[in-house]
């Protein structure tokens, strides 16, 4: 369960910056929007973030996939000439090479009974600090698990005594977490912590061309959730009423959706001869139902392209389920949904440039909210930021 995700230096957010899904206790609207797990505080299950084109809110979708791919990829032997992870996904802020070259990532997640901080520093060379906490939810005690400053790396006293003889072998440009994720050791620490790091899936940008992911995941979906698929179809009003498939060792498989004309006689029609705006649906469909089955969180760049808000709002809606302690960020141009009636201030954020180039990512919370006030007109009228700064332009005939 992501609960805080911090990065500094990277992409056009040049100064420490934080998307917090840590609810806030003085608000006690929507408390079906929060993940109860016991503890004192509560998540928060969707967060939506808003800002002009060229802003970087894009950039903040792209910096949880540098993380996590640097994370992934960082022990992979360096061929000769081939970059290595951190080369490949260093990419500070453009405007002032030379000051702070370091970049910074940070996350806070929760894993069972604990709460784990894990992050680091790096720059196009190597490592330059790491770390990774625990703190314990039922006594709030926290312990390192190590710290790292360069080459040389302090593990906590409850791993030390397994992981010490392996330090030595540790490249410069190699995470002290992906190293021993590789290994097989007595504790699960470095596997849980990399997994909870992987548990939050960031969504390819692509992804509404996937077909891959019709071909691996609706199979299944149809054999073992297929009442809940049409559904959601039904309840989307696509004008489909149930879908099927066909598995052909030649032609492979193939989708089927079920339409009923006039004369109530059925029609079957290709799946991919639904419009882009169905077929999005139901690969989102897909992601939600993995995410929501497996507790896992989702963060999803432009999620209203080609959905009819009224779509959009149905897709957020999957993630209130309280069976599940799935996540959904997304980044939208869309602000039918930015109303106290479905959102909670604190799942509201920002993304404005100012005129250096230097993006800020801030909460509606961190705003003086009145009780009646719209968040959407507000929001238009720039009360909070984060839309254009658009100026007089004529466009003269015959150029």
């Amino acid at each position: 369960m992501l609960v805080q995700f911090m990065l500094k230096n990277v992409l056009s957010f040049r100064e420490e910056t934080r998307l917090d899904m840590s609810a806030i206790h003085a608000y006690k609207e929507h408390e079906s929007n929060l993940i109860d797990f016991g503890g004192k505080e509560k998540i928060l299950r969707v967060a939506a973030i808003y800002g002009a084109n060229a802003s970087g809110k894009s950039n903040l979708y792209l910096a949880m996939s540098y993380f996590q791919k640097i994370v992934k990829e960082s022990l992979n032997n360096v061929e000769d000439g081939f970059d290595s992870a951190i080369k490949k996904y260093y990419n500070p802020f453009f405007f002032e090479r030379g000051e702070g070259e370091e970049s910074e990532f940070q996350i806070i997640e929760i894993i069972d009974n604990s709460e784990y901080r894990y992050g680091f520093q790096y720059d196009s060379e190597r490592i330059i600090t790491e770390w990774l906490y625990q703190k314990s939810l039922k006594t709030n005690r926290t312990k390192i698990i190590y710290e790292r400053m360069n080459d040389r790396v302090e593990f906590g006293q409850s791993v030390r005594k397994e992981c010490e003889v392996y330090k030595e072998q540790l490249p410069k440009e190699t995470l002290v977490l992906s190293f021993f994720n590789k290994l097989k050791l007595k504790t699960s620490i470095f596997n849980n912590v990399y997994s909870g790091i992987m548990d939050t899936f960031v969504v390819p940008p692509d992804f509404c061309e996937d077909i891959g992911i019709m071909e691996r995941y609706l199979p299944l979906v149809i054999d073992q959730g297929k009442n809940d698929l049409v559904e959601f179809l039904k309840a989307i009003d696509v004008g489909i009423e149930d879908i099927e498939y066909e598995d052909n060792d030649e032609s492979g498989i193939e989708f089927f959706t079920l339409h009923r004309g006039k004369n109530d006689d059925e029609y079957l029609l290709n799946l991919f001869n639904e419009s882009e705006g169905t077929l999005k649906s139901i690969i989102l469909f897909i992601y939600a139902r993995i995410a929501i089955l497996n507790n896992q969180s989702l963060f999803v760049d432009e999620l209203n392209i080609k959905l009819h808000p009224l779509l959009l709002k149905f897709v957020v809606d999957l993630f209130y389920n309280d069976e599940s302690t799935a996540q959904l960020i997304y980044t939208t141009h869309d602000t039918t949904l930015m109303d106290k009636r479905f959102f909670r201030r604190d799942q509201i954020w920002f993304v404005q440039k100012d005129e250096f180039g230097y993006s800020e990512l801030v909460a509606l919370s961190d705003f003086k909210v009145r009780s009646d006030a719209s968040f959407e007109k507000d929001y238009l009228s720039g009360v909070y930021g984060g839309i254009p700064l658009l100026q007089d332009f004529n466009m003269k005939e015959g150029v």
